[in-house]
């Protein structure tokens, strides 16, 4: 009974240790590389193991490219797997430009991956171009007419810029604004309407894949829609504008003559309050000047006719007014 504990034992540790062989030290992927007659010793994928590299992600794909008579070693493929690049998406880029007869040395396929961009699809567009749809743009021809165009763009990759050229959103800018400008230039929208074609030249000629990562080969037209009368709109909208300033104005004059009416109230109820003022003083002084002897009896008396005679000619020439006023007798 011991003796079989004991083996069982040692069948255990056995296992443990041939199973931690096995994953330091990948038998099968050895011998699967050089069953492709690719030479990769033995400490090298040990060392991998060490270094957190998965040795199948390296020798899968180098023995890929061994297969497709590509110049690429153990080195080159694990320094780019440890930079955060995908080999294998590198190895088939390389092998489809070399079918291709594409210039596409390791190290440019290694940048263009590590740039963040789709190596493969790169090369696939060099030798498939991708059509770009640009969004609706709306312009406005110089008689104020709107056309909404859309346009297919179609490109190219450019293996050579692909590492630092701008992508397909500054495509699409840039022909947006020439389409917005050769409209622009335009007489009339009619010109437009009849010849689509002279936009795709007038764009075409303005070198817009310049310092970008893809090569235009044509700008086509897809669609033309007649929009809205942009110049009436803004004359309207300006004639509204005029005239809400015109009221506004009319209504600033109309306040100031309010405020400078009651301005003028406000001076005659004053100015009346100083003649009450004054005619409440007129008996307080006559008193006076009588006890002071300024002035006598007679000089009163003739001053009350001279009142009384002002307040009869008053009487008599608005009794006149009356009379020319009232409707005529049949």
């Amino acid at each position: 009974m011991d003796f079989l504990i004991g083996t069982g034992f040692f069948v255990v540790i056995g296992i443990i240790i041939a199973s931690v062989f096995l994953h330091f030290v990948p038998i099968g992927l050895w011998i699967s590389a050089l069953a492709a007659d690719v030479h990769v010793g033995i400490f090298t994928l040990i060392g991998m193991r060490m270094r957190r590299v998965p040795p199948a992600k390296i020798v899968m794909p180098l023995i890929k490219a061994n297969k497709a008579g590509l110049d690429v070693n153990v080195n080159q493929l694990e320094a780019h797997y440890l930079a955060g690049g995908n080999v294998d998406k590198v190895v088939d880029a390389l092998i489809a430009s070399q079918r291709a007869q594409i210039v596409l040395p390791f190290e440019r396929s290694a940048a263009i991956d590590l740039a963040g961009r789709d190596v493969l699809e790169a090369v696939q567009m060099s030798v498939n171009p991708k059509v770009i749809e640009t969004p609706v743009v709306s312009a406005v021809a110089k008689n104020g007419i709107e056309l909404k165009i859309k346009a297919r763009v179609t490109v190219r990759a450019n293996i050579d810029r692909l590492v630092g050229g701008a992508g397909e959103p500054t495509i699409i800018a840039r022909v947006g604004e020439g389409i917005v400008t050769t409209v622009g230039s335009s007489e009339k929208h009619t010109d437009v309407l009849e010849s689509p074609d002279d936009i795709s030249k007038t764009v075409l000629g303005k070198g817009l894949d310049a310092g970008t990562a893809f090569e235009i080969l044509s700008i086509d037209i897809a669609d033309v829609d007649v929009g809205r009368n942009i110049g009436a709109q803004l004359q309207t909208d300006q004639a509204e504008a005029d005239k809400r300033i015109a009221q506004a104005k009319a209504e600033e004059r109309r306040a100031m003559a309010v405020a400078k009416e009651q301005e003028m109230k406000a001076y005659t109820q004053e100015m009346e309050a100083k003649v009450v003022e004054a005619q409440a003083e007129v008996p307080h002084a006559m008193a006076e000047a009588f006890k002071k002897g300024n002035l006598g009896v007679m000089d009163y008396y003739n001053m009350m006719n001279i009142q009384s005679d002002t307040e009869m000619r008053k009487s008599i020439s608005q009794a006149g007014k009356t009379k020319k006023t009232l409707p005529a007798q049949k």
